[in-house]
């Protein structure tokens, strides 16, 4: 008769799950921060653009925004649970991607935004000055666009404004995706352009923009000034 004890291979046996605050489970885990974006201030066409897409509480113009991306993409549920817990501040979108995870914080108030900020910050043990660096993989201005592109581009899959064809266009890819939020929002206050697309998700972010010649090289200069305050 075998006196071995029930389950002794361990099949069947208990398994104590760890929380999000064990030390058990943080040195394990570690999490990249990829992108952190600041809006200080949703501008009114990035803000009703950014509402389209979004799967939680809806933003309006002049809320304060935290756009965080990080690796691995399941981390997002660790920090989205720190961040909403921090203060008061809603939560407009979490993604989950094969391999990058995101978020969206709002609040009217800048200081709750920046109050779970820093608390995901110091559950990461990072900074904001170690977040990734924003690579411009491309950018572009193109002059008086045909009717043909024009038609082209409102038939894609895009969530804003149309162009018209005379109009002249922006178009900006950065790596990681996120940081095309600040280049829309500065690019907005800059002066009267039309967002027409703005994708902050994915391996690369895409922003597309259109108005007259003068006001887009003005929106251009402000967007890529935004960028490179990112990467002091």
């Amino acid at each position: 008769m075998d006196s071995r004890p029930p389950n002794d291979s361990g099949r069947g046996r208990q398994v104590r799950l760890t929380g999000s605050h064990s030390p058990a489970v943080q040195p394990r885990q570690s999490i990249e921060l990829r992108a952190y974006v600041f809006l200080d201030s949703l501008q009114p066409q990035l803000a009703a653009y950014m509402g389209t897409v979004s799967q939680g509480f809806l933003p309006i113009p002049g809320d304060a925004c935290l756009w965080l991306e990080v690796a691995p993409g399941m981390a997002v549920h660790r920090l989205t649970d720190i961040a909403l817990k921090a203060s008061t501040v809603r939560l407009g979108q979490k993604v989950v991607e094969r391999a990058f995870g995101s978020l969206a914080l709002y609040h009217r108030d800048q200081s709750s935004v920046l109050l779970s900020g820093q608390a995901v910050l110091e559950a990461m043990g990072t900074t904001v000055e170690r977040r990734g660096r924003c690579e411009v993989t491309w950018d572009e201005i193109i002059r008086a666009i045909t009717p043909d592109h024009a038609v082209l581009i409102n038939r894609q899959n895009r969530r804003g404004s149309m162009i018209l064809a005379g109009m002249s266009m922006f178009i900006l890819e950065t790596e990681p995706a996120g940081y095309v939020l600040i280049a829309a929002n500065e690019a907005e206050k800059s002066s009267n352009i039309t967002v027409v697309d703005v994708k902050a998700v994915g391996a690369y972010g895409r922003l597309t923009l259109a108005g007259r010649e003068g006001d887009i090289d003005e929106a251009a200069a402000a967007a890529m000034r935004a960028i490179e305050i990112i990467n002091r």
